[in-house]
């Protein structure tokens, strides 16, 4: 399945480099942006998405919604259901939120998470690998080090899974004690406390983001201290491969996940896993809801 929506992106990724950036598989379908907790990339990447899918969007700004004046989310549903909306990004901080909706939604309407509590991130973990698959190829020679916050962070999750799916030779986690899981090993992956050990020899470094919203202080004694042990600088990327990408969900927190030096260096692919979240969106929006991949112009 992983590899259907990664071969499905490339089928999209060439719409983007288009003069006209459009394809008529969703014209007629509404999909609605249910965003509960503030996201810059992830939710406008699926309103891009599903536009040039040609479907009408809607984005709802939850925080002034009538679920702040009493009422509960499955009766705002239940609206949009009445509205004839076809799909539902949902977005929130707390986990399962997307399968709650999932279940209680009509059958014809289809839910994608777009992030949930510290679970899981799939679309974000697709388009990680869609990066990964164009500049090295095949997964299984590969090995992968993802930096940084693993206890709190959906995005780990969603690519320890992906990674190990497709095979990769070996995922290396790589944080302080108190930001791992008490149950990290069961996942199948190295874990590793000192930076430079955990770097040695790796194809891919991905660092993640402090989840600051999501932690106890009392993890950290400070940014700096964080950063002076694991924040990512070009002297510590000397133990990966000379040819090692480097990658970051976003949002960016330089100088304390990784130095501006290398989050702007040859070997950053950042921003072109933002371009490539479109297309990885567009395939799972149109796979979900079924769409035949006629990727005639928009007419």
């Amino acid at each position: 399945m992983i590899i259907d929506v990664l071969d499905t992106a490339e089928s999209f990724a060439g719409v983007t480099r288009r003069t006209v950036k459009k394809v008529p598989l969703l014209r007629g379908r509404t999909v609605v942006n249910l965003f509960f907790e503030a996201s810059t990339r992830t939710r406008t990447t699926f309103e891009l998405a599903a536009k040039r899918l040609s479907a009408d969007v809607l984005n709802i700004q939850m925080a002034a919604s009538a679920t702040t004046k009493g009422e509960t989310l499955l009766d705002t549903l239940a609206n949009f259901e009445a509205m004839q909306c076809d799909m539902f990004i949902v977005r929130h901080d707390r986990s399962g939120t997307a399968h709650f909706i999932a279940r209680h939604v009509a059958p014809h309407i289809s839910v994608i998470n777009a992030g949930d509590g510290s679970h899981a991130h799939p679309t974000q973990a697709m388009l990680d690998m869609f990066t990964i698959r164009r500049i090295k190829g095949d997964f299984y020679p590969l090995s992968v080090a993802i930096v940084g916050d693993i206890a709190h962070s959906r995005v780990a999750r969603s690519q320890i899974h992906a990674l190990t799916t497709l095979g990769v030779n070996e995922v290396r986690v790589i944080g302080p004690k108190t930001l791992m899981p008490k149950d990290i090993n069961a996942l199948g992956v190295h874990v590793y406390h000192n930076l430079e050990a955990g770097l040695r020899d790796v194809d891919v470094v991905i660092m993640l983001r402090l989840q600051r919203e999501r932690m106890d202080s009392e993890l950290l004694p400070g940014e700096l201290e964080y950063y002076q042990q694991y924040g990512l600088t070009e002297e510590k990327l000397k133990a990966a491969k000379a040819d090692a990408m480097i990658m970051h969900p976003g949002p960016i927190n330089r100088g304390v996940e990784i130095e501006s030096a290398v989050a702007d260096g040859p070997r950053s692919v950042i921003l072109q896993q933002v371009t490539h979240g479109i297309a990885i969106r567009m395939a799972v929006m149109s796979m979900t809801m079924g769409s035949g991949l006629d990727l005639g112009t928009e007419t």
